[in-house]
């Protein structure tokens, strides 16, 4: 069977969802569509993201570290600049540059200011917010609106924008709307995909959903409809399924299925971590987003799905990261040519396996970094090697006396410290070391951009 050419991409990314919320991944709110989707694909059991949303955002688009890109942590402060550099290659570009049309729909996180916007980085449009859900909750609370009167800001808004014009605000981000954010990023997403069927070209959507990302407020379709779901979190992740099969159902009517590259995932692994709506959960693995590195901070579901060519049916332990999006869809587009050269790609080409064509990878380790920006730990194989930890939101990132070593095969829960338990075990760290100092070795030739910068290319 001949390869077709240059295949639609449909990219779904679910916010603050961890390992096992999905029925698939053992959750018990059923996730037909979801589960479905899986079934028809690969999907992976060893996916890992950066430790907030920012720097996975990042690492997706551009197919590197984000403590290289600046974008290492979420910013707080809404003075601060941040962003990517326009400078660097977003996977958007690599698809437009090739003939793709772009969009992007729900959340963006990476740069509020024009020249850091969706459309400045490869989208030819765009509709959602550039920063968090959580600013639809800002206007909640009077001292805000009196703050916003007295500075002359405005509140937050949804925007929407084209590639070569300003973007523009088309109604407040709210509490009112907060509840519609994924049935209206969903429509967005569905309507692009009709039209764009319809015209023939291939394209690229990324449709950045909002859930679960507080603050909380359940759509009233979803909202205690059901006998089966007790709580918010339920009828949440109800409703999330329910959009993913929306999306499916488009490409399907839209008679672009055979030809349709679809990938849903999560940013960030933050189940049990909000106390409500009560529920979450990341499985088997230790912690959430508040302690980066354990598994539950960096491991969240994914699978990807081609009919035809991508194998039904796989369930993998292969490990991928978020960096790896970029040189593997480059790969499986025929456009491994237009990755760039001249800057450090921390993601590698998993087109082979993604095609049914090699039985792994081709990724052995992944250097996990903090919102601080520094080294934390080394996944290899499955040992892992922790340099620094965090307890929770509220507690210094710390280094322990010795760095903590576990083997993940029979302690997922990252229970037992093997220097501790089995001294013999220290050659482990080893490796573990090479892979940081073959980063560092990079970072002199190629220092990392700072936050905001306005870097414009490496002498």
């Amino acid at each position: 069977m001949s390869e077709p050419s240059r295949p639609n991409i449909v990219f779904i990314l679910v916010d603050n969802i961890g390992w096992g919320d999905f029925s698939v991944y053992g959750g018990l709110t059923a996730t037909p569509r979801i589960d479905s989707l899986a079934a028809t694909g690969i999907r992976f059991n060893n996916y890992n993201v950066e430790a907030q949303c920012t720097p996975t955002r990042s690492a997706l688009m551009t197919g590197r570290q984000s403590v290289r890109t600046g974008c290492y942590t979420v910013p707080l402060d809404p003075h601060a600049p941040y962003g990517l550099a326009p400078w660097e290659y977003t996977i958007a570009e690599l698809l437009s540059d090739s003939g793709y049309s772009t969009a992007l729909y729900g959340k963006w996180h990476l740069g509020a200011v024009e020249g850091r916007l969706p459309t400045d980085q490869g989208f030819d449009e765009w509709w959602g917010y550039k920063d968090s859900a959580d600013e639809a909750g800002y206007a909640s609370y009077a001292l805000y609106r009196e703050l916003i009167k007295a500075t002359g800001g405005e509140l937050p808004k949804l925007w929407q924008g084209r590639k070569g014009e300003p973007s523009k605000p088309v109604r407040d981000l709210d509490m009112e709307v907060r509840p519609l954010l994924d049935e209206m990023i969903t429509k967005q997403t569905t309507d692009y995909i009709a039209r764009q069927a319809k015209a023939g070209k291939p394209f690229f959507v990324y449709a950045a959903l909002s859930q679960f990302h507080p603050p909380f407020k359940t759509h009233p379709d979803f909202e205690q409809t059901s006998p089966e779901r007790i709580g918010g979190y339920a009828d949440m992740m109800a409703e999330l399924d329910f959009r993913v099969g929306q999306m499916l159902d488009a490409i399907k009517k839209a008679g672009v299925e055979d030809n349709t590259i679809v990938i849903f995932s999560s940013d960030n692994a933050t189940g049990g971590l909000h106390s409500v709506p009560t529920g979450g959960s990341n499985g088997p693995w230790r912690g959430s987003f508040a302690n980066p590195p354990y598994e539950g901070c960096m491991r969240v579901a994914a699978m990807i799905r081609w009919p035809g060519r991508v194998p039904a049916g796989v369930v993998s332990q292969e490990m991928l990261t978020a960096h790896d999006w970029l040189p593997t869809l480059a790969g499986m587009t025929g456009n491994s040519d237009r990755v760039p050269k001249d800057r450090p790609i921390d993601g590698i080409d998993a087109s082979a396996f993604m095609l049914g064509k090699s039985q792994t990878t081709g990724r052995k380790s992944y250097l996990f970094f903090g919102p601080d920006g520094g080294p934390m730990s080394v996944k290899w194989g499955n040992i892992k090697v922790i340099f620094r930890y965090a307890d929770s939101f509220e507690t210094p990132i710390e280094k322990p006396y010795w760095p903590r070593v576990y083997d993940l095969s029979s302690d997922p829960h990252e229970d037992y410290n093997l220097m501790v338990y089995k001294m013999d075990m220290a050659w482990m760290i080893g490796p573990a070391g090479k892979v940081l100092a073959d980063f560092q070795n990079t970072v002199a030739v190629y220092p990392n951009i700072k936050p905001g910068e306005e870097f414009t290319g490496y002498a």
